[in-house]
């Protein structure tokens, strides 16, 4: 490979890493840190279950699924989350995956103390938890209350009208 083919590929590279997605707001957060008496209760509670599971089937394997699953499922309290909202839409990067959704997919918000519910419902519906996406705030309610509306608000009145236009 020549000098000019390697400045080509690397001009080609660093082209597809810099889309631009317009406006973007990113934070990280690690609701562990943020409650460490919460953190410490938790996990003595998940050490008691293994222990008593440990002791009740005498199997290290029961213990060690138990172990497994209960971490799992507080991951989102023990680990970082990532949010990053750009024009283009969200992604949420946790440790075992990353989510990215496109604006046209959420359809109203709703805000509470702690984050936002991004829905893809217009009206309140019992799917929302399951089919929504909630982003947790860091000290920056203000912000990505207005970002999200900034975008959910203009999709909300386009489907108003082309429901309209039927």
């Amino acid at each position: 490979m020549t000098k000019a083919d390697e400045e080509q590929t690397a001009a080609t590279e660093t082209d597809d890493s810099a889309v631009d997605e317009g406006e973007v707001l990113e934070w990280t957060t690690h609701p562990v840190k943020k409650r460490p008496v919460v953190a410490l209760l938790v996990s003595l509670f998940i050490a008691l279950v293994v222990v008593v599971v440990y002791y009740s089937t005498g199997t290290l394997l029961f213990a060690l699924l138990g172990l497994v699953v209960l971490v799992a499922s507080v991951a989102r309290f023990y680990f970082p989350t990532t949010y990053r909202l750009s024009d283009c839409g969200v992604a949420v990067k946790t440790v075992t995956q990353t989510i990215k959704k496109d604006w046209l997919v959420y359809r109203s918000c709703y805000p509470d103390k702690n984050g936002i519910l991004l829905s893809p419902f217009v009206q309140p519906s019992r799917l929302e938890n399951f089919r929504g996406i909630y982003l947790i705030f860091e000290d920056n309610r203000d912000e990505v209350v207005e970002f999200v509306r900034k975008r959910i608000e203009p999709a909300k009145e386009n489907s108003t009208e082309s429901g309209v236009e039927k």
